[in-house]
C-alpha cells in the first residue's frame, strides 16, 4: 500500500458506508463529500444548516437529491445529531464539518450518546510521500499532549487497528525520539525503551515495535546503516510513535506544507472511525481520510 489511489481503490471495493457530517455547511467538506459519492464509497446524511448547505451545493454543482438533510444550525445540536446516528446504528462514521474539533470530541465522549471505548482516542495522519516507499502513518499529532508510556501503548494499539485495515498485517512501530539511545535525561527515550519491552513480553501484538529511533534512522536504511542501527524497523518503519503532540503536529505541518505530499486524518478508539480534518484541510485531504474511514470501518464491520 504505498498510494491514495490504492487506497482508494480498496474504499470502493465494498458497500458504501453512511457518513454522518456535523455542520456540513462548508465549501471543501461538501466538495470531499461529493466526489466520495461519485466514487461510491459513502451515503452521505448532511447535518447542520439546511439552506446553507443547500446555497453551497448549488455553488459547486453538487445534485442534493436523495441525500438526507437534517437542519440543525446549532453546532453542538448539529455534533450530537451526527454522534447519535453512528451510535443508533443509522451511519457508521462521523465527520465533523465547519465545527470546532473540542464540541464533535465532546459528543463521541458523550456517555449516553457517544462512542467510547475503553482505549484513549488518538489522531493518526498517512502520509503519501514522493521520497518514501510505502504509505507512512503519524500518530499522535493532534489529540494527546503528553502521553506516558502507558498511553503510548494505547496509541501503538489504535494504530495497529488502522494498518490492519490497510492489509499491513504486521505494522512496524517506529518509536521516535531525537536520539536513538536510552537517556536517563530524556523520558521518551525511556518510553522507547519501556515500549520494547512490553512488546518482547507480548503486551503489545500484532505488529513489530522497535525503538528509540532518531527520526532518521526510522525511514533510512542508509542513515540506519551510518550510525549502526540495527533492527527490523530501522529504515523500513510502517507507523512513526512520536514522543508528544509538539514533535507530532510539527511533524504533520512540516510535511503538508514543505513536501510534495498527499495525507488523510482520522481518529481512532472509538467504536467508530471518526473523520477529523483542519478547516485548512483541502477537499481532496478530506476525501482521503473520508476514504480511510470506510476501509476501517469495513474491517470493523466484517
Amino acid at each position: 500500500m504505498n498510494s491514495f489511489d490504492k487506497l482508494l481503490r480498496l474504499a470502493k471495493n465494498t458497500e458504501p458506508k453512511k457518513i454522518a457530517v456535523a455542520a456540513a455547511q462548508d465549501d471543501d467538506v461538501l466538495k470531499s463529500i461529493q466526489s466520495a459519492v461519485r466514487e461510491n464509497i459513502c451515503i452521505p446524511i448532511l447535518v447542520g444548516d439546511k439552506e446553507k448547505i443547500i446555497e453551497i451545493s448549488k455553488e459547486i454543482n453538487f445534485n442534493l437529491d436523495n441525500i438526507q438533510i437534517i437542519d440543525e444550525k446549532d453546532g453542538k445540536e448539529a455534533a450530537r445529531t451526527a454522534v447519535a446516528l453512528v451510535s443508533s446504528g443509522k451511519a457508521d462514521i462521523v465527520m465533523k464539518g465547519l465545527i470546532d474539533t473540542s464540541i464533535v470530541l465532546k459528543a463521541v465522549l458523550d456517555k449516553e450518546i457517544g462512542l467510547r471505548t475503553g482505549n484513549i482516542l488518538s489522531h493518526a495522519a498517512v502520509f503519501e510521500l514522493e521520497k518514501y516507499h510505502k504509505l507512512l502513518v503519524i500518530t499522535d499529532a493532534a489529540m494527546n499532549i503528553a502521553p506516558d508510556a502507558s498511553e503510548k501503548k494505547q496509541i501503538i494499539e489504535n494504530t495497529l487497528t488502522l494498518c490492519h485495515s490497510l492489509s499491513i498485517e504486521k505494522p512496524k512501530v517506529a518509536v521516535v525520539c531525537a536520539k536513538e539511545k536510552v537517556s536517563d535525561k530524556m523520558q521518551a527515550t525511556l518510553d522507547a525503551q519501556a515500549l520494547v519491552n512490553m512488546y518482547k513480553n507480548g503486551e503489545i501484538k500484532g505488529c513489530i515495535v522497535e525503538g528509540p529511533f532518531g527520526l532518521d534512522n526510522a525511514v533510512s536504511k542508509e542513515a540506519a546503516a551510518l550510525k549502526g542501527v540495527k533492527g527490523e524497523v530501522a529504515g523500513d518503519a510502517d507507523i512513526l510513535l512520536m514522543p508528544n503532540i509538539e514533535a507530532g503536529n510539527v511533524m504533520y505541518k512540516a510535511l503538508t506544507y514543505f513536501s510534495n505530499s498527499k495525507n488523510a486524518g482520522i481518529i481512532l478508539g472509538a467504536r467508530n472511525p471518526v473523520v477529523l480534518t483542519s478547516r485548512a484541510d483541502s477537499d481532496e485531504t478530506k476525501l482521503n481520510s473520508i476514504a480511510l474511514a470506510v476501509i476501517c470501518s469495513k474491517r470493523r464491520l466484517v
